[in-house]
């Protein structure tokens, strides 16, 4: 173990593409990556989550799809831009303490480990309760217990594995979508035995495209825009692969339109195949036209794909977390203790002077950190979900849409100074600079206040804008110590 070197302050000198190399293994591969941009929202919130948008929205979702995939993929842009011109762990939290200050890094890196350690809880114990129900005899405590100490020794070890669990994870999320796409196609044109061409009836009939009107389409926005998040963590890894600036502008371009592509095109065709008045919330939509299209064990299987998404959640937010709270660590904002980092000579391939190859190792203690407050988590999900583990989710609940503010607000700072200082930096460029960024916070500020005109968001807000609130005043009281500190210091006389 050896203690990683601390970051230069923020600064102008900060925002150089050239900074000091991260003290982390550099074992992720390219595939690594853009199977973890691919798969990394592609989740329960998708394969089961959908239902209750095609409920309030009918055959409409797709354009709330549309929406909320618009907004996911600019603010990607944005965050791929920056991550390539200044690829670091800790991603957007490094980005805004460059562009806006300590406050700002210091409170979106907070926030996110927080949002990431909450949302484990969910992931591991609805996990927990598939398993359940394939063998009833092991209790759902101790399938959680099994998922945190598996995905805990996984991420403790090189990075590489993590790296290796989420491809495969991606893969079949990913492979699951394909085939479903491609069996809902061939049962639209009436190509699959038994089955009769479907035509335009389901995406008309039943009220129309529009049965909710528009107010049904904006609220199927409120109920799919999270489940775009997750796409944040492929800049996070990023800065552990060899090129992290190509990596991360490869894996970002190929990311967001596939995903759209995904999202959209499920929507589509669920909504072609059956009447939007099948669909139910809580129910899987899959399911549904699986069935009717005659796929036996339907259930079951997606009951499979469900189980794998919520793994693959779990463990990118075990790593995420961990990362996150490492790079808070390197920048003075988190316990010094926590920068420790393992390294094997040679574990991971050596150079030709017969030491490593790789830049570093694994943050273990920032790891076992996270999983530790992941584990209180899933404790008061356990004990008490309806009271004391609400209050903590709702506390996150909009935290997504103040992490992608944070990150336009940092774009349009950190854009304007990468042009003057290292334009050739920017490799990855986001699209009609500025107009499209100020779009984007114009879009996240709308969901905002819709969610608060929504009787079941409105907590939600509330509670995430309570607990943001309470970070930045710790913020900038800390910061205004530090200052004065400094200022002291400053008016001591020179020995």
């Amino acid at each position: 173990m050896h203690e990683a070197p601390p970051t230069p302050p923020p600064g102008p000198a900060a925002t150089s593409p050239a900074a000091p190399a991260e003290p982390l293994s550099h074992g992720l591969k390219q595939r690594h990556l853009t199977m973890l941009g691919l798969g990394g929202v592609i989740g329960a919130g998708l394969f089961v989550g959908s239902g209750a948008g095609i409920a309030v929205a009918g055959p409409a979702i797709v354009v709330s799809y549309l929406i909320a995939g618009a907004l996911a993929m600019l603010v990607m842009r944005m965050l791929g831009e920056m991550s390539a011109a200044m690829p670091a762990s800790g991603s957007f939290s490094v980005h805004a303490e460059r562009a806006l200050g300590r406050w700002a890094g210091f409170s979106v890196g907070w926030l996110y480990w927080f949002l990431l350690v909450v949302v484990l809880a969910v992931e591991a114990t609805a996990a927990a309760q598939i398993a359940h129900g394939w063998v009833p005899g092991v209790e759902p405590w101790a399938w959680v217990l099994l998922f945190m100490v598996v995905f805990t020794v996984a991420n403790l070890t090189a990075v590489k594995n993590f790296g290796e669990f989420e491809f495969w994870f991606a893969s079949l999320k990913v492979g699951a979508i394909v085939v479903f796409l491609v069996l809902g196609g061939l049962a639209v044109f009436g190509l699959l035995p038994d089955t009769d061409p479907v035509g335009m009836t389901n995406l008309t009939g039943q009220g129309g495209f529009l049965p909710n009107g528009w107010s049904g389409v904006v609220s199927g926005v409120l109920t799919v825009v999270f489940a775009f998040g997750g796409l944040e963590v492929v800049t996070i890894a990023a800065a552990e692969t060899d090129d992290p600036a190509r990596a991360v502008g490869r894996a970002v371009r190929s990311a967001v339109v596939r995903i759209l592509f995904f999202y959209v095109g499920s929507m589509l065709v669920i909504v072609t195949v059956l009447p939007w008045t099948a669909q139910q919330a809580g129910l899987s939509p899959y399911v549904k036209v699986l069935d009717a299209i005659g796929v036996p064990s339907a259930g079951q299987i997606m009951n499979i794909v469900v189980f794998v998404a919520l793994l693959s959640a779990l463990n990118a937010n075990l790593y995420g977390s961990s990362r996150m709270v490492f790079s808070l660590a390197e920048r003075g904002e988190a316990p010094r203790g926590l920068l420790k980092v393992s390294r094997r000579a040679g574990a991971e391939g050596g150079g030709a002077d017969g030491s490593s190859g790789q830049a570093g190792g694994v943050p273990r203690r920032a790891v076992l950190a996270s999983v530790a407050f992941g584990f209180v988590s899933v404790l008061l999900n356990l004990l008490w979900p309806d009271t004391v583990f609400l209050y903590m989710l709702n506390s996150v609940g909009a935290v997504l849409l103040f992490v992608w503010a944070l990150i336009a607000a940092s774009q349009l700072r950190l854009r304007a100074r990468l042009e003057q200082e290292a334009p050739e930096a920017l490799a990855l460029r986001m699209w009609w600079f500025p107009y499209l960024t100020w779009v984007t916070l114009a879009g996240l500020l709308g969901v905002l206040l819709l969610m608060l005109t929504d009787d079941a968001a409105r907590p939600q807000v509330l509670w995430s804008a309570g607990a943001t609130a309470l970070v930045l005043l710790v913020a900038v009281g800390r910061e205004r110590r530090d200052r004065r500190a400094r200022r002291d210091s400053s008016a001591l006389p020179d020995r």
